[in-house]
């Protein structure tokens, strides 16, 4: 595991400017860290405290990226989301890890 800083704005819009383009996602980052950055962004486009069905999630995701199942899981995987019952959530109380 990585034990650099988060990472400051200027680093954050350095990071999404090399994997975003035209707000679509180019390629996951495969460092932690880069990969954090541009979930964190994708994640936006969720709203808080509304449900959402698996189906909704992937036309949401669609905009960014064809690869939606892996972003799913990304997104379940860091806690940027919950999903039980098949219903998917943006986590409210996320936390960015130390990266």
């Amino acid at each position: 595991m990585e034990n650099s800083p988060r990472p400051d704005q200027a680093e954050r819009d350095k990071i999404e400017k090399s994997f975003l383009k035209d707000g679509r996602l180019t390629e996951l980052p495969a460092q932690r860290k880069k990969r954090i950055v541009v979930l964190e962004r994708l994640v936006q486009a969720f709203e808080l405290e509304r449900d959402y069905t698996e189906l909704e999630v992937n036309g949401v995701l669609k905009q960014f990226h064809p690869d939606v199942a892996t972003l799913r899981r990304e997104f379940i995987d860091t806690k940027m989301m919950t999903r039980a019952a098949g219903v998917y959530r943006r986590s409210p109380n996320y936390q960015s890890p130390s990266l």
